[in-house]
């Protein structure tokens, strides 16, 4: 049965408003049962766990189905979660952690793909240790992050390589197996930002070969929340502590402080939500998932195409680099207007579209801030043919 959006878009009001919401990779609007689930959780007696009350018992509840969730999403033991309030925060404590046991000469490799979520951290790590940092460079013009590189890069003492599973800004897919794969062989631990790959199709941390996977719920419609998920749970153990309590263990290691457990149990609803969007997945929550997943992921693919076709045919506008095949999020330019200009343009159109200066990541490195910087669009799940139609109309009506 093919992909049912009407259904889908049924699940999710606030897309009712009368708006185009292609804003999806900044983050995708939350579905009904993941708002109900949060105010649900907000009024219900909720204590830090470990007592022998039911608010207690109702927490430990939640942490354990957060980790579970996200657990079956990628494909992962939930003893390897961390939980905690984004992957920025989460990336910043991890890079914390590990930083201790870097030292002098050695190196990691960072990637000019990767959103600065997935730099910055690394960066501040790397100058407080004195160590060097790599960089995997892109083909300017297609914005592909070429795996043959990394042999060269990998060549030292390397620690970590920090790379994207998908590209929110220019859609770029790398191939993350084959870098895992050369860095597993020069010993250096591998982390991947899945923050746009898993809103749009099946993420296994086996399959990416990454030792620590970055997910954040915002982008799939969950809540600003994410885990830090490694593949070896036994790592946590061997990283130093950052939690207040100096007898925690396992993930909790990592987490500081006590978990807003409403964004918790969202967590779990948006993953649930998740493995609904094709009706007719079966099975366990990761079985159901892999099927719904598979689904969005081949009804995206055929939205993009046709928004990577509608676009070239735009007068004035030139996409940034070659998205196809990718993750559905793309940047495009204006030959005479500024982003800024553009992006409230089609605002006055009923378009949410996302104007970037391109003063940071992969944009500025591009050079996007010298033209005005970019406009950026993308797909959701809830995400129409009609509403791709819209924004080409707009943009052809534009003078």
């Amino acid at each position: 049965m093919p992909f049912d959006v009407a259904r889908v878009r049924g699940l999710t009001p606030a897309i009712g408003d009368g708006w185009v919401h292609l804003d999806a990779p900044t983050g995708a609007q939350c579905p009904e049962q993941v708002a109900l689930t949060m105010g649900t959780a907000v009024r219900a007696p909720i204590s830090p766990p470990g007592e022998a009350f039911p608010a207690s018992q109702r927490a430990e509840v939640i942490e354990d189905a957060a980790r579970q969730a996200a657990a079956d999403l990628v494909g992962a033991d939930p003893r390897g979660v961390v939980l905690g309030p984004g992957r920025e925060v989460l990336l910043s404590r991890l890079a914390e952690a590990l930083a201790p046991s870097w030292q002098l000469g050695d190196q990691i490799v960072l990637s000019r793909l990767d959103d600065v979520a997935n730099i910055a951290p690394w960066q501040r790590a790397a100058d407080a240790r004195g160590i060097g940092v790599r960089w995997a460079e892109i083909e300017i013009e297609t914005c592909e992050l070429p795996d043959w590189q990394y042999d060269e890069l990998l060549d030292g003492p390397v620690k970590l390589v920090a790379v994207t599973a998908g590209s929110e800004h220019v859609g770029t897919r790398p191939a993350v197996a084959s870098i895992a794969e050369r860095a597993h062989r020069a010993n250096a631990l591998v982390v991947v930002d899945g923050y746009a790959a898993a809103a749009c199709g099946p993420l296994r941390i086996d399959e990416l070969g990454a030792d620590v996977l970055v997910l954040s719920a915002s982008a799939w419609g969950g809540p600003q929340c994410g885990a830090l998920v490694f593949r070896d749970p036994s790592l946590l153990e061997r990283l130093p502590s950052c939690s207040l309590d100096p007898l925690a263990t396992g993930p909790e290691r990592l987490e500081v402080g006590p978990h807003c457990y409403p964004l918790l149990a969202g967590l779990v609803a948006s993953i649930d939500y998740l493995s609904t969007l094709d009706d007719e997945a079966q099975g366990e929550r990761a079985d159901r998932l892999a099927i719904s997943m598979r689904s969005v992921a081949e009804y995206q693919s055929e939205l993009m195409e046709k928004l990577i076709y509608e676009l070239k045919f735009v007068h004035r506008i030139t996409i940034v680099g070659n998205p196809s095949g990718g993750v559905p999020a793309l940047s495009f330019t204006h030959d005479g207007r500024k982003a800024q200009d553009v992006a409230a343009y089609l605002a006055d159109r009923g378009v949410c579209a996302v104007a970037d200066m391109g003063d940071h990541g992969v944009l500025e490195h591009l050079g996007s801030g010298e033209v005005g910087g970019v406009v950026r669009v993308g797909l959701a799940h809830y995400t129409t043919s009609s509403e791709i139609d819209q924004l080409a109309r707009a943009l052809n009506e534009m003078v």
